[in-house]
């Protein structure tokens, strides 16, 4: 029976680096994939990383693969902000009544970035009233891009609007069990808005992950199996889009992502992986610095 929990803990390990998986690399700040959840970072913890996405994992104004970076900080226990840079191809498309907006001989080519900023307040902890209580956050991505009025492109002849790509607010709702000497089981329910005209959502999203905490006894596959953070989650997906951004007006369809995050140093390097609707890889490096 033993040896059968080892030969399982390894082929586990081995499906899971085969099938891959991620955590929240879109956006920068804590979550499953796509997902945001009511976990918070310790304390004081600052963040940097940078990713390769591809374009199913992203929203909308990305049709094509695409990498961002960024720099996230738990300013307080309760609050987390970050700063994400995404980086634009130069294509040759119509924008509306901007034909032309991209010089030729940069089609093809990476030559500019949208930059967006994220924050997430925790308004409830969990177990603050009762054990059983889940802990509440509240947060807004992208949230000073003019989403409110529909977002960038949605009015091409003004000159006024903001970008606004990657917006949307949400409210998160996380409550973890332990199982002693096996893991923590985390669940997660939120609900997101957003208004921009070609990223409308109104609409639940639920999930779960897994971490192990494998009680030690000297042996590698515990150690190994102990940094894995296992994902996945029930998310409103995006419709696959045209290259001449002529998005589908019926919006947002359900959709099912697997990921896993890996520790490989206590937490300070961490790899995230991503399968976007089980088939679509995405992966990228996440590391962390504890200020306190």
């Amino acid at each position: 029976m033993f040896e059968m929990r080892r030969f399982f803990l390894i082929f586990l390990f081995i499906v899971c680096l085969a099938e891959l998986g991620r955590s929240q690399i879109n956006y920068g700040t804590t979550g499953l994939m796509n997902m945001p959840t009511a976990d918070m970072q310790r304390d004081k913890t600052v963040m940097a990383g940078a990713n390769w996405l591809n374009h199913h994992a992203t929203v909308p104004r990305w049709w094509y693969d695409t990498w961002n970076y960024y720099i996230n900080i738990t300013i307080f226990p309760w609050l987390e902000a970050g700063y994400l840079c995404t980086g634009h191809k130069a294509v040759p498309v119509d924008y509306g009544n901007q034909s032309g907006y991209w010089v030729p001989s940069t089609y093809g080519r990476f030559i500019n970035q949208d930059r967006s900023f994220h924050f997430r307040l925790r308004v409830w902890k969990e177990g603050w009233w009762k054990e059983w209580t889940p802990q509440i956050v509240i947060g807004a991505n992208d949230a000073i891009g003019d989403s409110w009025n529909g977002g960038s492109l949605s009015k091409p002849s003004e000159l006024n609007y903001g970008n606004g790509f990657l917006n949307r607010y949400y409210l998160a709702v996380t409550k973890h069990i332990e199982f002693e000497n096996v893991g923590t089981l985390g669940a997660h329910l939120s609900w997101i808005y957003s208004n921009r005209f070609d990223n409308k959502l109104n609409s639940p999203a639920m999930g779960a992950n897994f971490r192990f905490h494998l009680k030690e006894n000297g042996s590698w596959v515990d150690k190994v199996v102990n940094g894995m953070n296992l994902m996945a989650e029930v998310v409103p997906g995006y419709t696959d889009v045209k290259e001449n951004l002529t998005f589908n007006p019926e919006g947002a369809k359900y959709q099912i992502n697997l990921g896993m995050e890996y520790s490989f140093w206590k937490d300070y390097i961490n790899a995230v992986v991503e399968l976007d609707r089980c088939r679509y890889f995405s992966g990228g490096i996440v590391l962390k610095v504890h200020l306190k």
